[in-house]
């Protein structure tokens, strides 16, 4: 009987968990730290671990991996100097005996352009982490400190922040820097508002230079800053042994010496690092007469690992996640590849192979999160690892023997049955929550500029300028810095196309004319130079780039970053749709939501949209063939046309379609969408579900044959509403939203309904579970379900469905919103879509603003009325505000507390504890000019804490004359010592409450 077992796990810490979590604050408490460490641009994830001398990034044997290996190597010889290659034999096997894993961050300009150029090539460690219980164990940041000190690996700068006035402080930091900072500001503010800052053993600025792509930031525990505080006692910074030493030639050196050839690069950078780091070629090269197109493993082994028993419980639990992640069809890859170091150790009957698992899109964490919190006890999901698996035979007894252990293990490990443990599991949000933190400068190098390029060049300026505008709007950018970078992108754009002509930037060299086009750019201006960060140190990589030109790792992730939106082909939902412009109106939605009802009733509606473009409706059941490219064919006949594609759009790979198609045939886009609450895992609630279902048993000689003849009714509408399993509703409508601009909702459900009937609810969550125990075993579409082993069950299930539904068909036709009443709302809001004025909810995503300054919000009727009260008892005050109607014209009011420019970003940055709550402010006296008038205050406190003002004078400015800017209120007192100014004073105080916001 075959058994296996797996070496060691070599995962990313870092990159996966953020994925596995929406954008949010995180406050630190007494109970949870915050650790914020940088985010290198110019940078691509290296996963790194010991097998043999393999590291690799995602994957091993290409000229990535032999770029992380060689820039690892050197790492050792600069830290340890004579001493290199002993350590590095030390160090391996240390890696190799406590099962241990080192991801790191490598930074390189020889793999194409991403962000800015290093002007070193150099990494950084992420994360440490040991397998040798049974489960990942991940060091602590102290933990992480002092590993690397031991070892003289290099590491980020990192800050923590132990209390919540730090914490929020650093949010207010980053708000304040997000859209022009760069590395010297933002490492000068982080280190004054946190509680501990450990540099790195690289300076940004010295071997990157000043664009930073960003920060990450994540809870750790309550003690990580008194065990920070003994780690930085213990282990001082290591020295630096190798510096002086000749360390050979560098990583540019030897690209540019074999730039034609990739193999002789790859030999020549393996050669250098050393036989401790590469003792063997055959992971890049093949095994003797082996090649390396040989490589690649029989795909059946994939099926065999899974069909295996476990030797151990780390295998149990790989085999766990892998088999989820196919029975839900996520979009998971998992390449298998021969193990050459292994390839004549055993039996022949015996199976060596590396598996890579890669996860390609961003939806699959947010889905595997859902199963996470179903079962605790599942392992978490990585963007990218590879683990090495042997399967190999055993005589019986032993087979039963390891069976026994490995059972024994399942039920003992950490005490406790594995299955139902929640300490074992690692679905810890807290534990888990991270967030990245990017800036506009780093955002505007690599998503706006080069990923840009191929919409650039494919599509034209106008197809650019939708893609940038979106992208901007997506990330919550200032209306400013939207301004300020469309008027540098479009100057860009035909500079770059006026230069290139018909031939294409590539995206890897593309620096070589963005970096000198930034730098002229910025110096026409202080503006400029803030809107750009910092230009013209541009490191030449023409000799020395390793990748050949258009190339991709095998893993095809290289250029993929995962904060890239997709094209967005539609223009601002504020714009006017030019009429010569189609429109698509599609349905992501279920078959029982009334859309060909609803198309039919826009195809009668007088006067269409309220446009003169014609209307034609493609109704999905009535069409052979591929549907979408039936829509394409008719639209390319008049693209003017507004096309109602009556078919469900179920998902992703359906919308794609549809923008591309916009981007083709010349037109935009909207969503239609059944209201609902949905749930945590799905964007339509159960009472949803029931009245759709409902409403199919109710048709009769459906075109599509989906009706109450229908056997399997039940089992279709189960089938369309798994389609968009993993998402709620808030992130369903939100990626709606960012592809196409609009979002039209189709009332539903009546929001005073009951709450749904018992025995529905039970109905269709037997249904859902039926559901996943047919698709686990038959995958879905593959096996109907009067063919499966489930057959007698599905057929009861169906006659059960039909009998609950209508014994409850009063409450089901009760909680809808009467038809027509829909009809009208859906119509008015794609009018509105048509003429360019849809606004659709707001959807709470939270977006980082590029804050100004703090203040506290005055509540302005409450001042007119102080002042109304004033010019009763003060004829003076009354002379001079008669012909100021403040009552009309003073829309806003505040106090300010701190600003950007005048008092600096920590400043304003240290109220950020303080935001939304409730100031009491005590208006002491009014001041006027000729010029202007304030009222004078004094700022009370709030839990305790008194909140003062960095300006010298605190105030809320009320007028100031045409031509005047309102700083000049500050000059009153000035303006009162000499003679010039009057004041009032407001005997007792009046008190009243603002509330502090960031501007």
């Amino acid at each position: 009987m075959p058994h296996f077992r797996y070496g060691k796990m070599f995962l990313c810490s870092l990159l996966a968990i953020l994925h596995l979590v929406t954008q949010q604050v995180l406050i630190g408490t007494s109970e949870t730290w915050l650790k914020v460490s940088l985010k290198h641009s110019g940078s691509l994830f290296m996963y790194a671990g010991h097998e043999g001398g393999a590291y690799a990034k995602n994957s091993f044997g290409n000229v990535y991996t032999a770029v992380g290996v060689f820039v690892l190597g050197r790492m050792f010889h600069e830290a340890w100097g004579a001493e290199a290659i002993r350590k590095q034999a030390e160090f391996n096997e240390f890696l190799e005996k406590n099962h241990m894993c080192i991801s790191m961050e490598l930074v390189t300009a020889v793999l194409g352009d991403h962000g800015q150029r290093p002007i070193d090539d150099y990494v950084v460690v992420t994360a440490v982490t040991e397998l040798g219980s049974g489960k990942p164990k991940f060091f602590s940041t102290p933990e992480l400190i002092a590993f690397c000190r031991k070892w003289r690996l290099p590491t980020n700068h990192v800050w923590l922040f132990s209390t919540r006035k730090s914490a929020t402080s650093f949010f207010a930091a980053y708000d304040a820097l997000c859209e022009e900072g760069t590395a010297t500001p933002v490492c000068k503010a982080l280190d004054e508002v946190a509680d501990i800052s450990v540099p790195g053993s690289k300076d940004h600025i010295k071997v990157q230079g000043e664009i930073l792509e960003g920060l990450v930031a994540r809870i750790v525990s309550r003690d990580s800053s008194n065990h920070m505080g003994e780690v930085l006692r213990e282990f001082p910074p290591p020295p630096m042994d190798g510096i002086v030493h000749d360390l050979g030639p560098s990583l540019r050196e030897i690209c540019a010496a074999n730039r034609s050839d990739e193999k002789q690069q790859i030999q020549a950078l393996l050669q250098h690092a050393g036989t401790s780091l590469c003792p063997s070629f055959c992971d890049w090269f093949g095994n003797g007469a082996v090649g390396i197109h040989f490589r690649n493993a029989d795909r059946s082994v994939l099926s065999k690992f899974l069909q295996v028993h476990p030797a151990d419980f780390s295998t149990t639990k790989l085999q766990e996640m892998i088999r989820l992640m196919r029975q839900r069809h996520f979009g998971v890859a998992f390449k298998c590849y021969c193990n050459f170091h292994k390839i004549d150790s055993l039996s022949s009957d015996d199976l060596h192979f590396k598996m890579v698992i890669h996860v390609h899109n961003d939806s699959v964490f947010r889905r595997y999160q859902q199963e996470m919190r179903r079962n605790r006890g599942l392992w978490p999901l990585y963007r990218g690892f590879f683990v090495d698996i042997d399967m190999f035979k055993l005589n019986k007894e032993k087979a039963a023997e390891l069976v026994k252990d490995s059972n024994m293990l399942l039920k003992n490990i950490n005490g406790s049955d594995v299955s139902s443990s929640v300490s074992d599991g690692l679905a810890d949000e807290d534990a888990n929550l991270m967030v990245k933190l990017k800036f506009l400068t780093y955002k505007l190098r690599t998503f706006l500029i080069r990923n840009g390029l191929s919409i650039l060049f494919k599509d034209g300026p106008s197809a650019y300028k939708t893609y940038y505008l979106r992208q901007m709007k997506n990330w919550g950018t200032s209306t400013v810095k939207q301004k300020e970078l469309s008027k540098m992108l479009d100057e860009w754009a035909v500079y770059i196309r006026r230069k290139c002509g018909n031939r294409p930037l590539s995206s890897s060299t593309y620096l070589n004319e963005a970096e000198p086009f930034l730098e002229q750019y910025a110096k026409r201006s202080p503006q400029n130079q803030a809107l750009i960060g910092s230009a013209g140190s541009l490191v030449s990589t023409e000799n020395f780039l390793a990748i050949i030109d258009g190339g991709r790792d095998e893993e095809g992730d290289l250029h993929l970053d995962e904060e890239v939106i997709p094209l967005q082909p539609t223009p601002s939902a504020i714009d006017t749709v030019p009429k010569d412009e189609g429109l698509i109106v599609f349905f992501p939605g279920i078959p029982g939501c009334a859309k060909s009802a609803l198309c039919k009733e826009i195809l009668n509606t007088p006067g269409g949209l309220g446009d003169d473009r014609p209307i034609q409706s493609l109704m999905g059941d009535l069409i052979k063939g591929r549907y979408w490219q039936k829509v394409i064919d008719e639209r390319k006949k008049k693209t003017s046309v507004i096309t109602l594609a009556d078919k469900n759009a179920p998902n992703e790979e359906v919308w794609k379609l549809i923008e591309d198609m916009c981007r083709s045939t010349k037109a935009s886009a909207v969503p239609v969408v059944p209201d609902s609450e949905g749930t945590d895992s799905n964007p339509f609630s159960l009472d949803a579900l029931a009245v759709f279902i409902f409403r199919v048993l109710q048709r009769a000689n459906h075109p599509g044959n989906l009706d109450k003849a229908s056997p399997n009714a039940g089992y279709v509408l189960l089938m369309f509403y798994h389609l968009y399993e993993g998402k709620n509703r808030k992130e369903f409508e939100t990626e709606l939203f960012e592809r196409f601009g609009a979002l039209v909702k189709m009332p539903l459900l009546k929001p005073d309904r009951n709450p749904l009937p018992e025995p529905v609810k039970v109905i269709l969550e037997e249904g859902i579970s039926l559901f996943r125990l047919h698709t686990d075993r038959y995958g879905r579409y593959k096996t109907e379900p009067s063919k499966g082993s489930y057959a007698k069950e599905w057929a009861q299930w169906e006659k059960r469905l039909r009998e609950v539904l209508f014994d409850n068909a009063d409450y089901l036709n009760s909680i809808q919103i009467p038809f027509d009443i829909a009809v009208k709302q859906v119509i008015e809001q794609l009018k509105d879509v048509a003429k360019g004025e849809h606004k659709t909810p707001e959807t709470e995503k939270r977006k980082f603003g590029n804050i100004v300054f703090a203040a506290v919000t005055m509540p302005v009727k409450e001042i007119n009325c102080l002042l109304n009260e004033i010019t009763e008892k003060e004829p003076k005050v009354k002379d001079f505000l008669r012909d100021k109607d403040l009552e009309n014209n003073l829309r806003k009011a505040h106090v300010t507390l701190a600003h950007k420019r005048s008092h600096g970003v920590t400043a304003v940055a240290s109220y950020g504890i303080f935001e939304k709550q409730n100031v009491p402010v005590d208006v002491t006296a009014l001041l006027f000019s000729d010029k202007s008038a304030a009222l004078e205050v004094r700022l009370g406190s709030v839990n305790g804490e008194k909140i003062s003002s960095k300006n010298e004078w605190p105030h809320v400015t009320l007028w100031t004359a045409a031509g005047v800017p309102p700083k000049e209120a500050n000059a009153l007192p000035q303006l009162l010592t000499e003679g010039k100014a009057s004041r009032v004073e407001i005997e007792p105080p009046t008190t009243i409450a603002g509330v502090m916001d960031f501007y």
